[in-house]
């Protein structure tokens, strides 16, 4: 049974996001809207809804609304919310693929050359991307072998009175000592940009130029050099094959769709090369859903990567309401699609080009984005493989495959420091931005600490999990199912608990390779049969590892900090307030060892005469 139309009284008439959730008060699909009330109640016409569309309003019970003053808020904050709901019946951006930037500031007196992931506004330049970490490390190796730029921290910068060995090995210019000059240095900079930048020949000709020149005032040493760095960006432009020559850096996006579903493809072309491409499937999309699919897709893979200043499209995305309401789409508008693009160019500090295909070279960039997308509907479709995730809801008895799995396990050292970790799986890869840790009161029972944590975990709220996997066996299933339902949310969420397999004294069998592990859920006391190293239980078996690793790890933080806080607070002229802004500003005892007087005095509170009384205090550590 659909789900009633809600009073239209109830619904605001300005821009928005709207939240549909089901009877465990899950979020089951996020949407935007320019007017809430036109686009809500949209949904319960009487017909023209897709399957999709159909099989959401059946199991939602409830909707809610968060009414914003624009477009461009709605459309964040719908972005925010599937980010962090995941629903089930939104398109799920989940990109396995690391993503790598090379960073370079130049405004720094001496610039180092970065691999980062993520883009921050921070005025510097950003070069990339590369999919493969071994390309980017290569790459990064080969700058630093030809142009002798700094690898060492600004810290270890600031604190060397030696050159490193990279010096030694003529792959550093050694500015941590001044052995060479600002300008020199930038000389280089200005070097490695400009072959990052795509502009390799006119950079070699300037650096073959640069070599006669050397060459002719008897400065060979200088001259071999060059000569070196020409041959070393020789080696790498040979390889790449230029098929737009003169174009601006571009990602080309295109979609194809199947008998089943919907692909994406995106194409990265960088310096005139077609330099990566990824594609991505979604089964059981609606075929007429294609504005709101690029839109959704584009909004959610550009909240995390960097686009390129021009993006080619094979239309600009219209807004679903509008095209709900219009039929003669002659003169459409791009509300939400103009938000994107203006929010894009705010968050990377500069102008963005969207062009549609007008010359023989665009429409064969996107026809080669449709054949990748085409290629990865061919083989999702024609995969004869069941998905792990349904794999596991059928061995598990799941309602429905697990799209969000969080996996808790205890760690403690004989009851002090007792912390419970959780890590996050989502469609199946882990989600490491939604990783936590819990402080637990100190206990050495662990049933005791986990009937608590249920506590802490249901006071923290949403997104529940399709799955909450346990590190133990049916004693700790039994205590967290009753905390459940002591506190009334005894239908919340499915559980199931992962225990060691037996050895022939009826002991857990820790033996490294095992692999058959025993899988307990509630209303059984016997474990699960799952085949020994199955798809689904090694599956099991590594989110398992992974959360006690996790927890494992911030417990021997804590259980550390806490010995060294106590080092730190035996120390003369040394407080809890004191310990605490050491602490936030250093990461470790060596650090503060190694801090200077200048650093000491940028504490709040801490004037010249207690800096120095800290800095001689602390070189007795």
């Amino acid at each position: 049974m659909l789900m009633q139309r809600p009073d239209p009284a109830s619904i605001p008439v300005t821009p928005g996001v709207y939240l549909y959730k089901d009877a465990q008060e899950q979020v089951i699909y996020v949407g935007k809207a320019r007017i809430l009330k036109k686009r809500v109640l949209s949904y319960f016409r009487a017909d023209g809804l897709s399957a999709k569309t159909r099989a959401m309003l059946k199991h939602a019970t409830d909707i809610e609304y968060i009414a914003t003053t624009t477009e461009k808020e709605a459309l964040l904050l719908e972005a925010h919310l599937i980010k962090k709901y995941h629903p089930h019946y939104n398109i799920a951006l989940r990109d396995d693929k690391q993503y790598f930037l090379f960073r370079l500031d130049p405004k720094a007196n001496f610039p180092r050359l970065e691999i980062v992931r993520q883009v921050r506004q921070d005025g510097a330049r950003y070069f990339g991307p590369f999919t493969s970490a071994l390309a980017a490390r290569e790459t990064w190796k080969l700058l630093h072998r030809t142009f002798g730029l700094r690898r060492c921290s600004d810290r270890a910068l600031k604190n060397r009175v030696r050159p490193c060995l990279y010096y030694h090995l003529k792959q550093c210019g050694a500015p941590c000592i001044a052995a060479i000059s600002q300008e020199l240095y930038h000389e280089a900079v200005d070097r490695i940009c400009a072959l990052l930048d795509g502009q390799a020949f006119e950079l070699l000709k300037a650096l073959r130029q640069t070599m006669t020149e050397c060459a002719e005032r008897l400065a060979f040493e200088e001259a071999a050099t060059i000569r070196d760095q020409i041959r070393a960006i020789e080696r790498t432009i040979e390889q790449q094959a230029v098929i737009l020559p003169g174009k601006m850096d571009t990602d080309a996006v295109n979609l194809a769709v199947g008998s089943r579903g919907l692909a994406i493809a995106i194409l990265f072309i960088r310096n005139g090369a077609i330099s990566e491409s990824r594609a991505f499937y979604w089964p059981d999309e609606d075929q007429n859903a294609t504005h709101e699919l690029l839109l959704s897709f584009l909004t959610q893979y550009y909240a995390v990567q960097r686009p390129a200043p021009r993006l080619l499209l094979p239309f600009k995305p219209m807004d679903a309401d509008l095209q709900d309401a219009q039929t003669d789409l002659t003169t459409p508008s791009y509300t939400f699609f103009d938000a994107l693009i203006t929010s894009l160019e705010e968050r990377i500090g500069q102008n963005i080009q969207v062009d549609i295909p007008d010359n023989p070279q665009d429409t064969q960039l996107l026809d080669l984005a449709k054949t990748n997308a085409q290629e990865e509907i061919r083989r999702k479709e024609n995969s004869t493989e069941v998905p792990l995730l349904e794999k596991i809801a059928q061995a598990l008895q799941l309602p429905k495959p697990p799209q969000r799995i969080e996996c808790v396990d205890v760690s403690h050292e004989q009851g002090a420091e007792t912390r419970v970790g959780l890590i996050v799986y989502i469609a199946g890869q882990p989600s490491k931005q939604d990783y936590r840790q819990y402080a637990m009161p100190n206990s050495q029972d662990d049933y005791l600490t986990m009937q608590n944590w249920v506590q802490r975990r249901l006071a923290s709220g949403p997104p529940w999990p399709d799955l909450l996997l346990l590190d133990g066996g049916l004693g700790q299933l039994n205590v967290v199912s009753k905390a459940l339902e002591d506190a009334g949310r005894g239908q919340l969420f499915p559980l199931a608990a992962i225990a060691k397999a037996r050895d022939a004294q009826g002991q857990p069998d820790r033996r490294k390779g095992n692999v058959s592990d025993r899988i307990f859920i509630p209303g059984r006391t016997n474990p699960l049969n799952l085949a020994s190293g199955s798809r689904e239980l090694l599956f099991l078996q590594q989110m398992r590892d992974a959360a006690h690793n996790f927890c494992k790890g911030k417990h021997h933080q804590a259980h550390n900090k806490a010995q060294l806080s106590s080092k730190l607070l035996a120390l003369p002229h040394v407080g809890p307030a004191t310990a605490k802004l050491l602490w936030q500003k250093f990461s470790s005892l060596e650090e503060m060892r190694a801090a200077s007087l200048k650093d000491l005095q940028e504490l709040p509170g801490i004037g010249a005469a207690k800096a120095a009384k800290l800095l001689a205090a602390l070189q007795t550590i």
